[in-house]
């Protein structure tokens, strides 16, 4: 019986693990910021199975529990105590523990005055990403280069409706705001082609709206800029 259990979980198991990898997971970085991202993901994945199967136990233990007439003082320490635990203590615990790891991961995509970064302008607009690299003189669409090991800060704006800048191997996403300047701090470590998507529906061709993110070695990227600007 077992067995046949696992051989018939086999492919769920499988198709569920295609999901941990891939252009646009979480579960794949390739940042030191998306690693962060990845390990709050599967913390708070953890903490709710645990939660998940402790609420199925205490309901299979009160299916069999043999039927007992309680009475109103009874039942009403019992509600309280639910309620406490349930209901007061365990929220505060895990929103307690999910701020604790969460904000220093926050503050890491955030730009902190006085450090030396490359700035590059995001412009977004229905229904593409227009990238420019104010130092260079650089203009590029729907493609962002960086190099690999540096904090990149990405500032991010919008033409018409409110967008959504998110590089999911790379780190969290942040709104593209029109009238409004967000930046984010990106940084690969590992050298490749990475998926990029505007998170927020904006229309009609909002799923189309994609870009590439290429991380290339920092000298080819030294190089990369050269031949950008001896083609002006």
């Amino acid at each position: 019986m077992f067995k046949q259990a696992v051989k018939l979980a086999s492919p769920a198991v499988a198709i569920s693990l295609l999901g941990c990898n891939g252009h646009y997971s979480i579960l794949d970085p390739a940042g030191p910021n998306a690693q962060k991202v990845m390990w709050l993901w599967w913390g708070m994945f953890i903490v709710a199975s645990i939660v998940l199967l402790g609420v199925c136990a205490v309901w299979w233990y009160a299916m069999k529990k043999p039927h007992k007439d309680y009475t109103a003082k009874e039942v009403r320490g019992l509600t309280n105590r639910l309620v406490i635990v349930g209901g007061i203590g365990l929220p505060v615990v895990c929103i307690a523990a999910l701020l604790g790891f969460g904000i220093p991961a926050g503050h890491s995509m955030l730009p902190w005055p006085n450090e030396q970064t490359i700035k590059i302008n995001v412009h977004a607009k229905q229904w593409l990403w227009e990238v420019s690299y104010p130092a260079h003189r650089i203009q590029l669409q729907d493609k962002v280069i960086l190099p690999a090991g540096i904090p990149v800060d990405i500032q991010v704006t919008s033409e018409d409706v409110i967008h959504s800048f998110w590089v999911p191997r790379l780190g969290g996403k942040i709104d593209a705001i029109p009238g409004r300047t967000n930046v984010l701090r990106l940084q690969g470590d590992k050298p490749g082609v990475y998926g990029g998507q505007c998170a927020e529906y904006c229309g009609f061709a909002h799923a189309k709206m994609k870009f590439e993110v290429t991380v290339l070695p920092e000298q080819e990227f030294t190089q990369w800029l050269a031949a950008q600007q001896r083609e002006k």
